[in-house]
């Protein structure tokens, strides 16, 4: 007669002759040997069930969790997060807020308050980690409120875009304006040059970094110049499209 039983997944199957045995020491032994013999390859079989269910899961496991993406945040006090909690700075909320959308990153803060973009590309090589994907870069302010010549920011710009993109990592480029009381040529000059450059080496534009807080008392800090919490919300909440552009890009180059 047949008989079956399930062990681990495994099914074992097993011709079962039922015959009388004599009684005897004899008999006895080889029965004896023969159950061992079955319960060892029943455990055999168990065994060796956990361990292909256990592989079958870890790499369903690692198929289902994709690797962060790092976004490094290069810029000034604006990206810091001068005057607010870390929590509430750009890198932080931008973070939340694309984790919220379901991806999967780290958003770095290299923003160091009272940076030029000279200042940005002094320090490029050591803000930027090893292991970024891709950078936002929001840089010029600070030469615009210092009445920097425009020229010399443009060609201080496209030395860190160039360096970025000789390591294969995509940009954003965040633009500033500059205060009106320097002058139309000074302002329009200054805002130019943002386009030009994201037109130049083909990265992605966000046109001004302070769009929908500029301006606005409510979402502004006390001086002025820096987003209060709900100010880089608003930023946030504005450029997420510009920010998943970016990460479609990296996923591209990841997938090249």
């Amino acid at each position: 007669m047949y008989a079956v039983k399930l062990y681990g997944g495994a099914l074992v199957q097993g011709l079962i002759h039922v015959r009388k045995v004599t009684v005897g020491s004899i008999g006895r032994v080889a029965a004896l040997k023969n159950v061992k013999q079955v319960e060892k390859m029943k455990l055999r079989i168990a065994r060796l069930g956990l361990v292909a269910a256990a592989l079958l899961f870890a790499s369903d496991f690692s198929r289902a969790e994709p690797s962060e993406t790092v976004i490094v945040a290069l810029g000034d006090s604006l990206t810091a997060g001068y005057g607010l909690p870390q929590d509430q700075s750009f890198p932080a909320q931008l973070e939340a807020a694309l984790k919220a959308r379901g991806h999967n990153v780290r958003v770095v803060n290299a923003g160091v308050s009272g940076d030029t973009a000279t200042a940005g590309l002094q320090r490029l090589d050591w803000a930027i980690p090893d292991d970024t994907d891709a950078v936002i870069v929001e840089l010029g302010a600070n030469d615009a409120l210092q009445g920097l010549p425009p020229e010399r920011t443009k060609a201080t710009l496209a030395k860190i875009i160039e360096a970025l993109q000789a390591k294969n990592m995509p940009v954003l480029l965040a633009g500033m304006e500059a205060p009106r009381n320097l002058g139309k040529d000074y302002v329009e000059s200054f805002g130019a040059m943002y386009p030009d450059l994201a037109a130049r080496y083909d990265v992605i534009l966000y046109p001004f970094f302070l769009e929908g807080a500029a301006l606005n008392d409510n979402l502004m800090l006390k001086d002025g110049i820096h987003p209060n919490g709900e100010g880089v919300a608003v930023i946030v909440e504005n450029m997420l499209p510009k920010v998943e552009m970016l990460l479609a890009q990296t996923r591209a180059k990841g997938e090249g």
